[in-house]
């Protein structure tokens, strides 16, 4: 099988957004998608961004055009929030994200009528079901279809600080899990899902469609759900390992470390440095570290195992990539990275929220509502009017 790599420009960006749809009173799911769809897809299709339904009608996924910056990117995704709003809010809908509902339960929820989704709850069963999760998909150009499988495999050494940053879903269907990210876990459920395989080449990959497709498992290569994958058709590299970004001045702090990691390892190709990839099972670990202990986490940054906490790591890889985050302009998304570790991340505050509230997860449900229209609180406010106030959703 050949699967051609699409050109695309070095570094560019683009960003899926996954939000839940909920009633402003309650703040409990609506499967009001189908209801608003037509609508939207008659707004956006002239416009850069796109809004499209997904696998459960209680969700729409808002996506943007291919941006030079990150910034450019978010601002695409703010035009499709706007859009989204001028039929949610005359509703009563109002919009939220995270990696999981603090409340809602699967048997509640309908799946969007579309054969591609029937098709796959057929196969998946219970666990296809059970896909109440939400995330946010972050896409970088690759000019060169010789260093995709490289840089998967270094950025595969990133994932437990991507998924700490962006944990979110600490409760399941009304219960605490005792995990910052339960999605990381409930997601991987599913197959071709979970860590990408340590493919060498562009044409090992090539040999693994072929396998799959040949033995039915899956359709095409846009049934590979890697945490972090190839996408041909737009010649890029597609990280998929976060939970649902709460707020988007969070979206775009995340957007802009996937961005900038990929970009210091092309140039390391660049250069002829050898890229740094841990072992499988070290990656697999640290993974399953980030989704327990987001945040306080210690992960495994090298093949000897040396481990430090994962806080400690990113501020040291913030300061080792800030040049060229200057250099690619989004050194104020990047440097915001830091606010996130100030103020705590989604599922850090939502354990807050229901502690405060003696465990009505209804007030969490409230609180995420609330961030996704206004922003993150933070302790020291003025720190987040440069990111809030261009894109107020």
């Amino acid at each position: 099988m050949t699967i051609a790599f699409a050109p695309s420009a070095r570094s560019t960006v683009g960003i899926e957004w996954e939000l839940m749809l909920a009633d402003g009173e309650t703040g409990d799911l609506v499967g009001r998608a189908p209801e608003i769809m037509p609508a939207l897809e008659e707004l956006t299709a002239l416009e850069r961004h796109t809004v499209t339904a997904e696998l459960l009608t209680n969700t729409v996924e808002v996506t943007s055009g291919v941006g030079d910056t990150v910034e450019a990117a978010i601002h695409d995704i703010s035009d499709a929030i706007h859009a989204v709003r001028t039929q949610t809010d005359p509703r009563g809908i109002e919009l939220m994200c995270a990696g999981s509902h603090p409340f809602a339960k699967w048997y509640g929820q309908t799946v969007t009528d579309k054969n591609r989704y029937a098709a796959l709850i057929e196969r998946t069963q219970w666990w296809g079901r059970n896909m109440m999760i939400w995330g946010i998909h972050v896409h970088v150009g690759v000019e060169d279809v010789n260093k995709v499988f490289p840089i998967i495999h270094a950025l595969t050494g990133y994932i437990p600080h991507l998924q700490a940053l962006s944990a979110s879903s600490p409760f399941w269907a009304g219960e605490r899990t005792g995990y910052a990210s339960n999605r990381a876990l409930v997601f991987q459920q599913l197959p071709t899902t979970g860590l990408p395989w340590q493919l060498r080449s562009w044409s090992e990959y090539e040999a693994y469609l072929d396998d799959m497709t040949r033995t039915g498992v899956m359709a095409d290569a846009t049934e590979v759900r890697w945490d972090i994958r190839p996408a041909p058709h737009w010649g890029t590299i597609e990280v998929r390992a976060c939970d649902g970004m709460s707020t988007l001045p969070e979206l775009a702090a995340v957007a802009a470390l996937v961005q900038t990691l990929v970009e210091s390892f092309s140039r390391d190709i660049d250069e002829g440095r050898e890229l740094p990839a841990l072992q499988p099972w070290f990656t697999r670990e640290n993974k399953w570290r980030a989704a327990r202990y987001g945040l306080d986490a210690e992960v495994i940054v090298d093949r000897e195992g040396t481990q430090v906490p994962v806080q400690q790591h990113l501020l040291e890889t913030l300061d080792r990539l800030e040049p060229i985050a200057v250099e690619l302009k989004c050194a104020r998304e990047f440097t915001s990275i830091r606010g996130i570790l100030e103020r705590g991340a989604s599922y850090q505050r939502q354990i807050a929220v229901a502690e405060a509230a003696d465990g009505d997860l209804r007030e969490v449900a409230k609180m995420l509502m609330r961030e996704f229209r206004n922003g993150p609180t933070l302790r020291d406010r003025s720190r987040i009017d440069p990111l809030s106030a261009p894109f107020g959703i």
